[in-house]
């Protein structure tokens, strides 16, 4: 396993995050493993060298912490992984139950740290921009949370790179704690991220940790257009279809596997590789349902794709609007 510094902090991550949205109870999502099942992918990641976990709160609506926490406890010692868990999509039918206001983050940290069992978070996200709070109250939530020692660093995820670059601007202005990493929708499908977000993360030392690096397995060269696939998430996620499947992505998935097939690697080790040879990008949060889908995706760091490889991948792209940014958007 490979380690880098998540963003200019001295935080060492793994160059491959294990997503645990896939971990929890079916009762959430019809994909979603159980606590049974999930043991086992977390153990394999830690014989791999992971140390990288990435959960939210929504997840299962709490589930998922809850199994990860176990899980976790069993199979290392608490200050060899990096915690990482989202808060601002609704944990409840009340009004404070979502966002990103004070009342709500000092209550959803608390909570995150009952279930996960733990006494601090490593990363703490928020899992969108919510445009009902202002940007100095939930800044200032934050770093109160920093401050007593509940969170080590904090992150964000998908929002407009003029709303990141603002709430930087107003971290710096009062000298509270700075967002050291993005958690954004990128992949070879979906690329609009370099227009801005990549190159402003990239001048502000900004760790960059994309979610859906496979396109939530659309890249892994087994989606139809007729009936989306086999699988049951493949059928079942109705978000992946609202994000892929146009004309354009599936030339891309062709590229991927025709270039799989020529180095004969998995389709999926090709669509990684290419996300971690993408500069500022520093672990790609990548999720398993599979023992081998974990392997392969520990491997694809061994995989190299040259200037001509990269250019076959990247040819056959066309601009998309934007994709998973929105409060309104179904969570992922």
């Amino acid at each position: 396993m490979e380690y880098v510094r998540l963003g200019t902090t001295g935080l060492k991550v793994s160059r491959i995050c294990l997503g645990c949205m896939t971990y929890g109870t079916p009762t959430w999502r019809p994909w979603v493993l159980d606590e049974a099942a999930s043991r086992p992918f977390i153990a394999r990641a830690i014989e791999h060298g992971i140390n990288f976990f990435d959960t939210a709160d929504m997840y299962s609506i709490g589930v998922s912490e809850e199994v990860i926490g176990r899980a976790l406890k069993e199979c290392a010692p608490r200050d060899q992984v990096v915690i990482a868990t989202k808060a601002f999509w609704p944990m409840g039918k009340g009004p404070n139950d979502r966002g990103l206001s004070r009342k709500h983050l000092l209550g959803a940290i608390d909570a995150s740290l009952r279930r996960l069992g733990v006494e601090y978070v490593d990363l703490y996200q928020i899992h969108r921009f919510d445009p009902e709070t202002p940007i100095e109250e939930t800044l200032s939530a934050l770093n109160d949370i920093v401050r007593a020692g509940k969170a080590l660093y904090i992150g964000a995820s998908s929002m407009s790179a003029w709303q990141f670059a603002r709430m930087l601007y107003v971290s710096d202005r009062h000298g509270w704690a700075r967002f050291v990493s993005m958690q954004n929708h990128y992949n070879l499908a979906y690329r609009e991220e370099e227009r801005e977000m990549l190159p402003l993360c990239r001048e502000e030392g900004v760790g960059v940790i994309p979610w859906s690096p496979l396109a939530r397995g659309f890249l892994a060269g087994n989606r139809r257009k007729g009936d989306h696939g086999d699988t049951t998430r493949a059928k079942t996620d109705d978000f992946a279809h609202e994000l892929y499947f146009t004309d354009a992505d599936f030339l891309v998935a062709d590229r991927v596997v025709e270039l799989a097939r020529r180095q004969g690697v998995q389709p999926a080790q090709i669509a990684l590789a290419w996300v971690l040879a993408q500069p500022g990008v520093t672990s790609p949060i990548v999720g398993a349902s599979k023992l081998p889908q974990l392997d392969e995706a520990v491997d694809a760091l061994k995989v190299r794709l040259s200037r001509e490889d990269v250019a076959f991948l990247e040819e056959p792209y066309q601009p998309h609007s934007v994709l998973g940014i929105a409060p309104a958007a179904k969570s992922r």
